[in-house]
């Protein structure tokens, strides 16, 4: 599921990748952003924390012509009098200006470093309204972007999930640098999926998952494998010795009727009554649908 999420195979969609201090999750970025430009789409990064030179680096020199970064990381905040791009610039109105250069032919894929800084200068409920003017524009293929979910309360980080078509949390794992990608990815019809798998990122920005983890990381050992007795060490005792089952097969019990007393209670006795039911005239009685006034 990681490398369907990373090659695209969906339109419109909106991936977030969650990070920690105890992971990072920004050579995934950059495989996403590599193998957005070896579809031959237009890239547009907004780039708040790493500089653009980092955000170019192993990335294939064929396909950067159609890569686009947007340095927010000089002047973020507007302070010199000719700022490339600041924070304050994520407006959907803005973006769309800067997307515009764009060729109408080609999608394009806005890439987001990090949405973490946003935050820090947006209001969350303003971030998930601007993420949501930018998915219905219909500009861009696809929005990515990072988020350092240690760093926000647990509702922000739940919120900006909520939007989005798959979630990639990133967290260590106990293979040397091997990590372990949790993906969340929700499909049109409402289905969400799971996994859980491990990864690692080449030199040239490509994914190899290696295996999916079993009881979080550690490998299953033959005792877990065994089947576990749960009568094994109770007080009391839970079966039964063959004496016992003897006489509970033996046992007649109050609600089975033996042969003989089914006869004796179906024969008629003297001095049973009967009910009797004789319609009169007011009775709207059909013979042919005596069911008629239950309306079935």
């Amino acid at each position: 599921m990681l490398l369907d999420v990373i090659q695209g195979t969906e339109n419109g969609g909106f991936v977030i990748i969650q990070d920690t201090v105890e992971c990072c999750g920004r050579q995934l970025l950059q495989s996403c952003i590599a193998a957005a430009l070896h579809r031959e789409e237009d890239v547009h990064v907004l780039a708040f924390e790493v500089c653009e030179e980092d955000v170019r680096l192993r990335l294939d020199r064929k396909c950067e012509q159609r890569l686009c970064v947007h340095n927010g990381y000089t002047d973020p905040l507007g302070w010199s009098e000719h700022p490339l791009f600041t924070v304050h610039q994520f407006i959907s109105e803005e973006l769309n200006v800067h997307l515009s250069g764009s060729e109408e032919s080609k999608p394009a894929t806005l890439v987001i470093d990090s949405l973490s800084w946003i935050l820090r200068h947006h209001p969350p409920a303003v971030v998930c309204q601007r993420l949501q003017e930018l998915r219905r524009g219909g500009a861009l293929r696809r929005v990515v972007a990072l988020l350092h979910c240690d760093l926000h309360q647990q509702g922000i980080v739940g919120s900006l999930c909520h939007l989005a078509t798959a979630v990639i949390s990133v967290v260590p794992g106990d293979r040397g640098q091997q990590a372990v990608a949790k993906t969340t990815r929700r499909t049109k019809s409402g289905k969400v999926t799971h996994e859980e798998e491990y990864f690692s990122v080449k030199e040239d920005l490509t994914v190899t998952v290696e295996s999916r983890p079993s009881h979080h990381g550690r490998p299953q050992t033959e005792e877990d494998e065994r089947e576990v007795d749960p009568a094994a060490n109770l007080t009391f005792n839970l079966r039964l010795s063959e004496g016992e089952k003897e006489a509970k097969e033996k046992l007649s019990l109050p609600f089975v009727f033996s042969a003989e007393k089914k006869s004796a209670l179906l024969q008629p006795r003297p001095g049973s009554g009967r009910i009797v039911y004789d319609p009169d005239a007011s009775d709207d009685f059909d013979p042919e649908d005596p069911d008629d006034d239950l309306a079935v």
